[in-house]
């Protein structure tokens, strides 16, 4: 892994303001290339990405990897309301704005994909084409959590987490003991090395850090309950531009029959099964994953 360290720490970094916040941002890639912005997940950061980064560089795009507000280094503020998902999708369009980038392509695992979702269906106008890995449709997990005891049941976590102070408590005592062996479980035995790990406590133990991680689920949990009970007639909402979903069938917290539905809401849209892949898709499967991003972006 020592490879992908490398790499990121020679990628080029800075602190972008962008919805009153700052974004730490690094990049890669030719500056005249086109863009690519990729959102790391819950509990990753900017890392998450460091097997698709240099493919992704080598082959012309300009990579652009955010770590989102609350995570490693970028600003985390204090308030639940602050994670608003509506709110971390403006922190990417004011990242872009910043950047003066018109148009990019988007690419979003398990909480990015959340936020790549929304930025798909609130600001159609500014995306090329949007990349999913492991995450549905945001109405069809509500729907599904509504109303499939099996999903509900894979989903406990997240009502675990509305628990102020004591969720930080028990993830971060022991040296990050329980988030480790809650990462690690999840994945393969190969999917997260020892210096992987040692990476991820890095960014977990930032000031602030663990609370605004988990600050997102909390925010999402009253977010989800005001658009149940205000638009429960409303249709869901349909994506318009071209829409990539590559998803690891051994996902312990998502089940994989959530893609199909989630396709049939997009105008334009593809869906790859990895069969032995878990929800680390992205470390799982890289290669593949590199290949299908590379010839989706075109």
């Amino acid at each position: 892994m020592m490879f992908f360290s490398v790499i990121l720490a020679l990628m080029q970094k800075q602190f972008v303001e962008t919805n009153g916040i700052k974004l730490h941002v690094l990049t890669d890639g030719p500056e005249n290339g086109t863009s690519v912005v990729l959102l790391h997940g819950f509990p990753e950061f900017h890392y998450g990405w460091r097997k698709q980064i240099p493919a992704l560089a080598a082959a012309g795009f300009r990579v652009i990897v955010p770590d989102q507000r609350g995570y490693n280094l970028s600003d985390k503020p204090k308030k639940v309301s602050s994670y608003d998902v509506d709110i971390l999708a403006k922190d990417i369009i004011g990242l872009l704005n910043r950047l003066g980038i018109e148009k990019t392509f988007l690419v979003g695992h398990d909480w990015g994909a959340v936020v790549a979702w929304t930025v798909a269906l609130n600001y159609p106008e500014r995306l090329k084409k949007l990349a999913i890995l492991n995450v549905p449709h945001p109405d069809v997990i509500t729907r599904f959590i509504l109303e499939n005891p099996e999903q509900r049941k894979k989903s406990w976590y997240v009502f675990f987490f509305q628990i102020p102070r004591y969720v930080e408590w028990i993830l971060g005592k022991e040296n990050f003991r329980n988030m480790t062996r809650m990462l690690v479980g999840s994945g393969r035995k190969s999917t997260f090395s020892a210096d992987d790990l040692a990476a991820y406590k890095k960014a977990w133990a930032q000031p602030g850090a663990l609370t605004g991680m988990l600050h997102w689920y909390r925010a999402i949990f009253w977010h989800s309950f005001k658009y149940v009970f205000q638009k429960r007639n409303i249709p869901a909402r349909r994506v318009k531009v071209p829409v990539l979903m590559l998803w690891g069938k051994r996902d312990v917290a998502l089940s994989y029959e959530m893609v199909q539905p989630s396709i049939e809401l997009c105008d334009e849209g593809e869906a790859v099964l990895f069969e032995k892949a878990t929800h680390w898709v992205q470390h799982d499967e890289a290669d593949e994953v590199n290949k299908r991003l590379i010839k989706f972006f075109g």
